[in-house]
This record gives structure tokens, sequence and C-alpha cells, in this order.
């Protein structure tokens, strides 16, 4: 370990830097927000090395008050490894995390997953019974299999499943999926799970898929909504439609790649934000442009760049983790 890497930080700096990180991320910042931002970080060589510790940590850690943060990156000076210090932030925050955070959902659960990816990370995940799990970036999920059912709880992010044929069981046991929206059933060999902000997105490729929407473990038939082959569903603890697509291809990302169809510049820069730390966004003038095309999710510095290019913008860098697309002067 280097001496940067494993120099002690005045807890006053880290607070700060988890102050700009839930600022940056989970509100609207305006140029005046950036610029400070922007000086702040340039200050001290202490802030920005506060800076990278923070980011190192993943989206949980914004969530979580800065006493627990800074433990969390306490132990880093220790020989903690970084799995080690999540863990060590997750049990702390099991204390009292929930009455710091008021609302009812908190990270730990996905910090202490059994499989989990990072940011911009694809992971390929194969359970007991032969089915595979495929976790997109910043993803988390546990299973929980016994003798009558195959249970598969999604504790954040988005997957696709292949179900596996279950050879070894004594009978077929069915496949769930536990969201937190509600309970899906698979009759379908693939399908893809993902949490968005205004509910559960579901899709299917071939068979079907049932959803009992706000189920935990009572399930009515009478409350159910299968998707098809084709189909795609969006669905909340109160019910389920049809969901209408805005030319994101939902299953590109399974091939490492972004594919858009006349999708709003807007919607697209959110999308691709998923895959990296900071923060990414467009402005305003510019949201409704459209974007076709299929680009590369490994290098999404290329991506922004071809976008701009085609759409005459200009990808202003005001530091690695703040990425803003503007029109070109």
């Amino acid at each position: 370990m280097s001496r940067h890497e494993s120099q002690a930080l005045d807890p006053a700096v880290v607070d700060q830097a988890i102050h700009w990180q839930v600022r940056l991320r989970f509100n609207k910042a305006d140029e005046q927000t950036q610029r400070t931002f922007e000086l702040w970080l340039q200050q001290r060589p202490e802030h920005r090395l506060a800076w990278q510790r923070v980011e190192s940590l993943g989206d949980e850690f914004a969530s979580m008050p800065p006493q627990l943060a800074r433990q969390t990156l306490d132990g880093s000076r220790h020989g903690l490894r970084r799995r080690e210090s999540l863990k060590l932030l997750g049990l702390l925050a099991t204390v009292g995390a929930a009455a710091w955070l008021g609302r009812d959902y908190t990270p730990v659960p996905a910090m202490l997953a059994q499989q989990r990816s990072s940011t911009g990370e694809q992971r390929r995940v194969q359970l007991d019974d032969g089915s595979l799990v495929q976790l997109n970036s910043d993803s988390a999920v546990d299973s929980d299999f016994d003798a009558q059912r195959r249970l598969l709880i999604l504790r954040r992010g988005e997957v696709i499943v292949n179900v596996g044929a279950d050879e070894h069981a004594a009978h077929a046991r069915p496949f769930w999926v536990q969201t937190r929206d509600g309970i899906i059933r698979a009759q379908s060999p693939r399908f893809l799970a993902r949490e968005r902000d205004d509910g559960t997105l579901l899709a299917v490729q071939g068979g079907t898929v049932t959803v009992f929407p706000g189920a935990s473990q009572t399930l009515a038939a009478s409350s159910s909504r299968s998707a098809q082959t084709a189909n795609q569903l969006l669905f909340t603890s109160s019910g389920a439609r049809e969901f209408r697509d805005n030319g994101l291809d939902v299953w590109g990302w399974n091939d490492g790649v972004i594919s858009a169809r006349n999708m709003r510049l807007g919607d697209f820069i959110a999308e691709l934000s998923r895959y990296r730390p900071g923060v990414l966004r467009c402005a305003e003038e510019v949201a409704d442009l459209r974007v076709s095309g299929t680009f590369q999710l490994a290098d999404n510095d290329q991506v922004l760049t071809l976008v701009a290019q085609s759409l005459h913008l200009r990808v202003d860098y005001r530091t690695r983790y703040w990425v803003t697309l503007t029109a070109a002067s």
C-alpha cells in the first residue's frame, strides 16, 4: 500500500466529501454548485483523496450518516479490504441507520447480498439448480432454495435470468423472484427484471412470467398479471401495466452494449450514467435531441465522444466525476 493510499484523513474532510457526494448524486446541482464543488476539490490534496475514497465505496455509501461512513473509511487505514469495509458499514448501519435515513429502504441488504456487482460491472452467477443469473451494473441478489421452491431475491438493480432445468431435484420446483414491488413466477426460460424509479420492469424471451404486484409471500391469482414473449410490463405494489419502451434495447447490456433507437438524449444519458461513477448529465436545451445507434459500454467516454460528434455537442469534463453534454458554441 502506498503512503498516499494509507494516509489518515481529517474526519471533517471526510464529512465534507460525504456531503458533496450526497449533494451531487441526489440533488439537481446548478452552475454555482458545480463551481463550488470544483473549488473545494482543488483546495487541498486531502480533499481529492477523500473524494476518491468515498467514490470507491459505491452508491450505498452516500446514503449513510457521516459518522458510520467515516468508520468504514477508517478501516482502509487498518488494512481492511473494500468488501470487509462495506460489511462493516452494513453491520454498523443495522444499529440505527433506518432512523437516521428517515425512509423505509436502506442499502444494507444489497451491501450484504450473496452476489453483487459494482458500478460499470456485469457479472454472471451459476446457481445450484443450473440457472444462470446475469447482474447488470450496481446490482445485488440473494438466492434461497429449499425442497419446495427456488427463490431469487432482487436486492438492487437489474438481472437477466436463464432458468435452469433443476435436473437434480426430486421434483420440478417453481422458480420465483422477489422484488421490492411484488413476486414474479417464471414459466419462461429467460427473463429480465429491473428496478426503476417508477416501478419494476419485467421483460420476457420465450414462455410466460406471472407477476403478483405487492405480494411478499401470500399470492392471490386474482391480482396476477402475465407477461409473454416480447412483452414488457412495469409493475408497482399496487398494479401492473404494459411498458412502452423509450427507444432503449433493454437486453443490450447482456452483449456489452447500449443500443438506442430514436431515444431522447436525456433518457440516453440517464441510462449511460448507470455505468460510470459520479454525475453524468446533459443540458436541458439539448435533452430532446434524438440518439440512434449501438455503443460499447466498455468505454463510455468514447460513447460520449461519438454521441457528441453526431449531434454537434460538446462534452464538458469539469472533473472525471462530473460530466455534462452541452450545445457546441
